[in-house]
């Protein structure tokens, strides 16, 4: 990692393995955007650069760091791990690179009011993962043939993916009659099993066929 590297992060703008701060206020927050990429496909927050990509840096940058590894120390679970490089802007601001790899532990969470949130992330944004997202990143670290039974609900799901091109678990489960539980449990399997893709949002994720 070097300043050429931040500086290209920078024109390339947020995304998915990318996350701008301008400091490192509320570190409570942006522990979220840590987990979301170690959940996702990895990736990079820099912290001294705005969310337009201007790389101004930020006074003290040594406090900047020691506040975010005490948040990471403390915040999430299981630990995270991650590379922190410091690059000197001149001689009063610098910019905090933080390196996080796609986690084997995933999926990490914070705990908020005794309830575990878990985040991923989607094109440029950080969103809560569903307790579907939550499950397909659990058993899809250790990818394994699916065998499942293509019966009805399959059949009807289908059908219904042929003519809207989208599903949500709700619209599934009104239209093959079936408990919640049961039409999550179906849309699980054929999303590890690589038939489905699921794309989360943060009010209800959907699926589609995957191409």
């Amino acid at each position: 990692m070097t300043l050429h590297d931040i500086h290209r992060f920078a024109r390339q703008g947020e995304g998915l393995k990318i996350e701008f701060k301008k400091k490192a206020a509320h570190p409570e927050k942006i522990v979220r955007e840590l987990i979301a990429l170690a959940n996702t496909e990895g990736g990079v927050l820099l912290v001294g650069v705005d969310d337009d990509g201007t790389v101004s840096g930020q006074r003290f940058i040594e406090e900047e760091v020691f506040v975010m590894e005490r948040a990471i120390q403390d915040l999430i679970f299981p630990s995270l791990m991650y590379e922190i490089d410091v690059f000197k802007l001149n001689p009063k601001k610098g910019v905090a690179v933080f390196q996080i790899p796609k986690s084997d532990g995933r999926p990490h969470y914070l705990k908020e009011n005794d309830r575990k949130k878990s985040f991923v992330r989607v094109g440029d944004r950080t969103v809560q993962a569903s307790r579907e997202v939550w499950e397909i990143l659990r058993r899809g670290k250790t990818p394994r043939d699916i065998v499942f039974t293509y019966g009805q609900k399959e059949t009807i799901l289908m059908q219904a993916l042929a003519v809207k091109e989208r599903i949500t678990l709700k619209e599934f489960a009104f239209l093959a009659k079936l408990p919640k539980f049961l039409a999550s449990k179906t849309l699980v399997r054929l999303v590890l099993a690589n038939v489905l893709q699921i794309v989360p949002q943060e009010s209800e994720d959907y699926y589609k066929i995957k191409g």
